[in-house]
């Protein structure tokens, strides 16, 4: 979690708020998205998982 937040924050996102595990970050874009605690099953998460970019 930690990682990723930091991760997408270098690359230009801004954090807007924290609730429990999940992060809320706004892309350069605008748009707000959730980093959240991977709760599936690692091969679903691994065919599945959307990453930017």
């Amino acid at each position: 979690m930690e990682a990723e937040t930091r991760r997408l924050i270098g690359l230009g996102a801004v954090e807007v708020s924290r609730w429990l595990e999940c992060r809320v970050l706004r892309a350069p874009g605008g748009h707000l998205m959730c980093v959240l605690p991977v709760e599936s099953d690692a091969a679903v998460f691994e065919a599945e998982a959307k990453i930017w970019p």
